[in-house]
Formats: C-alpha cells, structure tokens, sequence
C-alpha cells in the first residue's frame, strides 16, 4: 500500500464513506493499479538494486509489458500498479566511501521509512501529457501512527507519474481518476475490517469471547451491547507503518492451496497480493503494536462482467492473534455445531 505518505497537505475535504465489498464489486470499478493493496514495496527495493553508474532510461520499445487497469485484467492491472512504485536508477554521488555502502545509504535516504516509497513523487505534467490530471491529495479517515493526522491518498497526477516512470506508457489517462477513486475506496474498506477486529478483541482475550460466544452472525449484536455497558470507548487504532510482501505467501493461504488439490471444494486461485499493516492498539493507557496480514483475491466476475475481490484480513500469527483468530473461528463452529442457530431460528418463529 505504498500509495499512502505521511508528508505533505491534506486536502481540507473529509473523504467519502467506502462502500462495502459487496458494494463496490457491484459499482463496476476496477482497483486501481497503484492500490496500497496491490504494492511490492520491499520487493522493489531488492529487486532494483542501484547501479555503481547512472543507467540509460528504457526506450518504449525496451518497457515491460503493461496492463490497464480499467481495459484489462485485473490481475495484471495490480501487477503493473505494484511495479509502478519501484525506484527508478540513480546517479551514485562521488566519495571515497565504498561504492555499495554510498549508493544504499544515498538510495535508502530518499525513502519514507514508514511506507519504503518515496517521500514525494512530481505533480508536474508529464512530457506530451495530452490531458491535465488534478494534483489535489484527499486525505483518508485512517490516522497515523505518530499523532500528527491521517494518511494521505496520491493526486491523479502522482499515480500517472509514477505509472509513467516505470514504462507503463499506455495508461489510460482517461481512466486515471477513476483508479484513484476506487483505490481509495479499497483502502478505506480494510481499514474498516481491522477497526473491527479491534473493537472485539482489542481490549482482551475474555471480552472477545463474550462477543463471539454466540457466533459471527450475533457477534455485531453482542459488541454493541457490550459497548453500551461499558460506556467507556478506547482510543482509536492508528496505522503505524505498512508493507507490501506479494511474493511471500502467508500459511493460510498456502495451506488453502494444498487442500485444493486434495479436494476440489477448496479450490481457490492463490492470493495476487499480500500487505502487512502494523496497528497500534492501546488499552489500559498501554500501547501494543499488532500486526495485521491482508491476503487479496480475486474471484469470477458478475454475471454483468464486475469484477469481484475478497479481502482476508486478519492479525498475524503470534501468542495473541493466534488465540484471537481461534476464538473469532471456534466460537463460530461452536454456536453453530452446538446447535445454537437452530434454537435461535426456533425462538424467532
């Protein structure tokens, strides 16, 4: 997701409330290339290597394949949003320190710690722009980890720039804002889920429990219940840092692979991307950094060809988020195996 930056203005309107999934799958609109879902950061960085002498830009001819997002497949679409945020080659300053030691500290000085992406990418037109792209930033409703805001959304400009800066020379640029619309809307809908998971197990194992006793589908019930009792709200998560892995798939999602070929039932394209956001969760005036995996998935289009995706957000596997995801699961199974949906629809007659 390494579309988000912790510098620079926010635009001075609240952003949109992001539809749901279901919702946006609905809409008809394709994630955008340059999603923060869809961002090889860490993989960019050892992938492009900075050379000992400046490199000759690729001519058009020489440039990677692309794919539009809005006029091609989805899956390539995110791959080319992914490769879009690499760092270009530089020239490596003159010293008498080592080469490799001079060129990775003048390359890594460059890079917001927080993301791995540049601190800044141009607003200026690109060369034989034909269209003029807005450079407004809108601001997201996910606040930073360091107190100072919510993270920012790249400018239409920004994304085609950086489109441009990696060979992705047949962008749409028609279809640019609209990219950034839903990219927005696609980062808004995970921030969601993990404000969600934090609202049911961020104040302790025992009250997560209370909440999912009775299944997933009294869970929402139960949590306002329990929320209207205790009248006593916890600070708000905030997003610290985030990280793209796509080539590193997560045991979940490898497990789901080999139970497709045993079964057939659990057959599922693998995940086309994988982030890692690192939450900071406070309770009790004690702050807890969790972090979180988020596998994405794309699945057949509607019958009306919209495309759909599903998001599997979860807290990694650790002591806590494993105990976590037990409960959220088991208590599920639970209800159901101990025949509680059945009692519940009874009572209901």
């Amino acid at each position: 997701m390494g579309w988000f930056w912790a510098d620079g203005n926010a635009a001075a309107a609240a952003p949109a409330v992001p539809p749901s999934h279901k919702d946006l799958a609905a809409s008809g609109a394709t994630p955008p290339p340059s999603c923060p879902m869809h961002n090889k950061t860490m993989d960019a960085l050892s992938a492009h290597k900075p050379a000992a002498t400046p490199a000759p830009e690729p001519t058009p001819a020489a440039a990677p394949p692309s794919k539009c997002p809005v006029n091609h497949g989805a899956k390539d679409t995110l791959a080319a949003a992914a490769a879009a945020v690499a760092p270009k080659q530089y020239q490596q300053p003159e010293h008498h320190q080592p080469a490799a030691a001079t060129s990775e500290s003048s390359f890594l000085s460059k890079l917001n710690p927080l993301n791995y992406m540049f601190s800044s990418i141009s607003q200026e037109p690109a060369p034989n722009q034909a269209i003029a792209l807005p450079t407004e930033r809108d601001p997201s409703s996910i606040p930073k980890g360091t107190g100072d805001g919510n993270w920012e959304y790249p400018s239409p400009q920004q994304m085609y720039n950086a489109l441009l800066r990696k060979g992705y020379t047949d962008t749409d640029i028609t279809a640019v804002e609209s990219m950034v619309a839903v990219h927005n809307f696609l980062n808004e809908g995970a921030w969601n889920e993990i404000v969600e998971w934090e609202r049911r197990f961020g104040k302790g194992l025992m009250r997560g429990w209370e909440i999912m006793k009775r299944g997933e589908e009294n869970a929402p019930i139960m949590l306002r219940r329990l929320e209207a009792q205790e009248n006593d709200p916890e600070p708000q998560p905030t997003l610290i840092r985030f990280q793209g892995r796509p080539k590193d798939m997560t045991p979940k999602a490898a497990l789901l692979q080999v139970l497709g070929r045993i079964n057939s039932n659990y057959a599922t394209e693998p995940p086309f991307d994988r982030h890692d956001w690192y939450v900071s969760r406070e309770h009790n005036g004690e702050k807890k950094e969790v972090r979180y995996v988020i596998d994405f998935y794309s699945a057949p289009p509607e019958p009306t060809g919209e495309p759909v995706f599903y998001l599997d957000v979860r807290p990694a596997v650790s002591v806590t988020g494993a105990c976590e995801r037990l409960l959220r699961w088991g208590g599920d199974v639970w209800w159901k195996a101990s025949g509680g949906e059945v009692r519940e629809q009874e009572r209901s007659k």
